[in-house]
């Protein structure tokens, strides 16, 4: 049967169509696939003085110069919570969150209305807790904060969750137990500077920009809080991610060290991210570490072994196929 040129023609549109290789499954390149998001991804990191900012600045350099086809941009946020919220909603491609903070999202609770749609591909650093108040408000302990003027970081931000779970754990609560005030870490920085700040909470990186300019600034008027009574309380209640973890007097030139907090950071993206690219930015964490480095030292602090425990936050199948290799 012969077959008119029309239908010949719609023969081929078809088969071209066919072949070229829409959807989310190819990371480009090569070959005709289409480039996931057009080849643009935003990385949601934290505050400008904070270290999710440096490094997610540092990471999207990398991109750049390594996984063809693509650029990425690394934009200021509350962080954690913020953070997961702008994955989920497709906003962001890439983020910085904190594991207490993805956990609660992975299962849908404290906060989130159901388990969202992330994927882990590593876990990274840990963030230690800060907590610093003006020496000459009295402060001691987290406990002592009751009626003074705290801040308790920016809205939706990991730093807030683990200020009002300590506040609690002191039997202080959040919302009527002290003057709070919902700021960013510059913005706290400069309420302690001008004493319109008693004390503040903070979970960042070490060191963190910020904390190192105010202490450097104001020296002995500041004074770090310990915060190891609290943890077996927090522990009772959220589990292990939150791990005991001493701040070094060699980090912000404390007298002695100072008995803390840490977490885990991971580094998240929309369970949708195409397989494929997913391996390539996992591996841009380790073929790339010392550039990283070069940017903050906590990149240091990012190993191959340790970065595949991203539970209860599912790691990306391509992240999985990235630790599957010899």
């Amino acid at each position: 049967m012969k077959l008119s040129f029309r239908a010949l023609l719609l023969i081929v549109i078809i088969v071209a169509a066919g072949c070229g290789g829409g959807g989310t499954g190819g990371t480009g390149g090569s070959g005709g696939t289409a480039l996931y998001k057009g080849g643009r991804l935003s990385i949601a990191t934290g505050n400008t003085t904070g270290v999710y900012y440096q490094l997610g600045g540092g990471y999207a350099d990398l991109v750049g110069r390594f996984v063809p086809g693509y650029q990425a941009t690394a934009e200021t946020t509350a962080a954690s919570v913020e953070n997961i919220q702008r994955v989920a909603r497709g906003d962001s491609d890439i983020a910085f969150t904190l594991a207490d903070v993805a956990a609660d999202a992975a299962q849908g609770k404290n906060g989130f209305s159901g388990p969202q749609p992330i994927r882990a591909l590593a876990r990274l650093y840990a963030n230690h807790t800060h907590v610093i108040a003006r020496t000459d408000a009295g402060i001691g302990s987290v406990a002592a904060m009751r009626g003074k003027r705290i801040s308790v970081g920016s809205p939706n931000s990991g730093t807030e969750v683990i200020a009002r779970r300590l506040l609690t754990a002191a039997g202080i609560d959040p919302r009527t137990g002290i003057a709070a005030q919902s700021l960013s870490l510059p913005e706290t920085v400069q309420g302690m500077k001008d004493g319109t700040l008693d004390a503040f909470f903070w979970s960042g990186g070490l060191p963190t920009g910020g904390v190192t300019d105010l202490t450097v600034s104001m020296r002995d008027k500041v004074a770090f809080v310990p915060l190891d009574d609290l943890l077996p309380r927090l522990r009772a209640q959220y589990g292990e991610v939150y791990q005991a973890a001493p701040l070094k007097k060699e980090v912000y030139g404390t007298p002695a060290d100072v008995p803390g907090i840490a977490v885990p950071n991971l580094l998240i993206v929309s369970a949708d991210m195409p397989d494929a690219l997913a391996t390539s930015l996992t591996a841009l964490l380790f073929d790339h570490r010392a550039d990283l480095t070069k940017v903050h030292p906590e990149a240091a602090n990012i190993v191959k072994t340790e970065a595949q425990k991203t539970a209860p936050v599912p790691p990306h199948p391509g992240a999985e196929r990235y630790y599957a290799k010899p």
